[in-house]
């Protein structure tokens, strides 16, 4: 790659990933926002809506898979500049996302209670955890759609518009928050239960600004009838690409609700500080979601308009992005770790784990730069999402559940070792990366001329 391709490289990435990186980062600070004046509160608040969110969290797993699927196709058809046949798997997306929204909406209305004793047997979190389950259910119906927009919102290249958003979002759900937890202004005190209708708001909102932006695009093709649209070679194209995503998603996901569960038995103190210590990573993750999306967009674009070897070129570009992030996520640990000690009303127990679960983040937030930006962005961009989950199934379903679980309940080992372990399957991850890469599964042209 010459110097002028690298500043177009560096252009379109900043491009992408720095609306995006922002847009991840206010997303997350709504959990954060909820977290930390659930913290301020008690400590039994901010354990039981971190353990109630897991439901949330494994619906996420489904749509987010769903809309990383059509989000490939529809990268890779927006670089063809085919916009009525991207609009046809935007359509797919929303059909499927509110199927999966609805069962995961009947759960945790209908279920709550039941939910919440898979996470944790301690009957105070469960009640708090059940009342927000039940409350916070309305809200996955507007989120699964609106993601589905802001998924071809980014490819669109309205990225900042995404920031916006989100801008939007977290300043109303922080207000709302202080509200309705604390009880200001005559408003009633309603604590955990505050914090589930300030999430409410957040995610309506959101789909109408969205909504909003879709039909003033004149490149977004999606009348209603399109809602309703069947195309057996679309959906086959589809399928080709989904069930690697979801079982990319799941294996991920779905290890980490099982860590939760791990946590949740090792009481209160434990649930307390992982709770916090995943806040403080999903704030971090935010640079690396944001050029792992901007990778994806960038190499789907040039795959679908054929340009393979200039795909390649990217590829092997992002491999210095890659280490410059990892170094970045270090850093960050080290300026957020203290903050979050400081801010969070803990036991000196829970302190305690704190500190050192942020200490091993470092390494962990390091590794996990690498596998991202690569598994969930290059390899995805042209199909390949199988390595993902193959590399989570081993590393983490084979080595660190298994691994964690023994410690746990049968030698039942410190709280720290069991957390030390369960966060082992992003560094086993990395030697097996460069291999695979240089397979070039991943460089494919994905679009079709013709529908049926």
């Amino acid at each position: 790659m010459n110097n002028n391709e690298k500043i177009v490289f560096n252009d379109k990435l900043k491009s992408l990933a720095i609306p995006l990186a922002l847009q991840n980062l206010l997303n997350a600070l709504v959990g954060a926002s909820d977290a930390l004046m659930l913290g301020r509160l008690n400590q039994d608040s901010i354990a039981a809506v971190s353990l109630a969110n897991q439901l949330f969290f494994v619906m996420t797993l489904f749509t987010g898979a769903i809309t990383g699927a059509a989000g490939i196709l529809v990268a890779q058809y927006w670089g063809k500049k085919d916009y009525k046949n991207a609009g046809c798997f935007l359509a797919m997306a929303i059909r499927y996302s509110i199927l999966v929204s609805l069962v995961f909406f009947v759960s945790a209305l209908a279920f709550s209670e039941q939910v919440m004793r898979i996470f944790t047997s301690e009957e105070s979190l469960i009640s708090i955890g059940a009342g927000y389950l039940r409350i916070v259910s309305f809200s996955y119906l507007f989120s699964a759609v609106a993601q589905c927009f802001l998924m071809n919102m980014k490819v669109a290249g309205d990225a900042k518009l995404s920031v916006i958003i989100s801008a939007v979002t977290v300043s109303v759900d922080m207000i709302a928050d202080y509200f309705l937890i604390y009880g200001k202004c005559g408003v009633p005190a309603l604590g955990a239960n505050g914090s589930a209708y300030s999430t409410i708001v957040v995610e309506a909102l959101s789909l109408i600004i969205v909504i909003i932006w879709a039909k003033k695009k004149e490149t977004i093709h999606l009348p209603l009838k399109s809602l309703t649209y069947f195309s057996r070679v679309f959906e086959k194209d589809f399928w080709k690409v989904f069930p690697a995503n979801l079982a990319s998603a799941l294996s991920w996901g779905l290890s980490i609700t099982v860590h939760n569960v791990i946590m949740g038995h090792l009481g209160s103190d434990a649930t307390a500080s992982a709770s916090v210590t995943s806040v403080a990573q999903q704030l971090i993750a935010c640079v690396t979601a944001g050029i792992a999306g901007g990778s994806g967009i960038m190499i789907g674009e040039l795959l679908g308009a054929g340009k393979l070897d200039e795909a390649k070129k990217y590829g092997d570009r992002f491999y210095k992005v890659s280490f410059l992030n990892g170094l970045i996520n270090v850093l960050l640990i080290v300026i957020t770790g203290p903050l979050v000690y400081i801010f969070y009303t803990l036991t000196d127990a829970a302190k305690g784990y704190l500190i050192w679960m942020l200490v091993f983040s470092c390494f962990y937030m390091f590794a996990y730069a690498y596998n991202t930006i690569f598994t969930c962005g290059v390899f995805p961009a042209g199909g390949d999402a199988k390595y993902d989950a193959i590399s989570v199934f081993f590393a983490t379903w084979c080595f660190a559940i298994p691994a964690s679980l023994v410690a746990c309940f049968v030698f039942k080992w410190p709280v720290l070792v069991v957390y030390v372990i369960m966060c082992l399957d992003e560094i086993v991850k990395l030697p097996f990366l460069k291999w695979h890469y240089n397979k070039y599964i991943w460089v494919k042209n994905l679009t079709r001329d013709v529908t049926d």
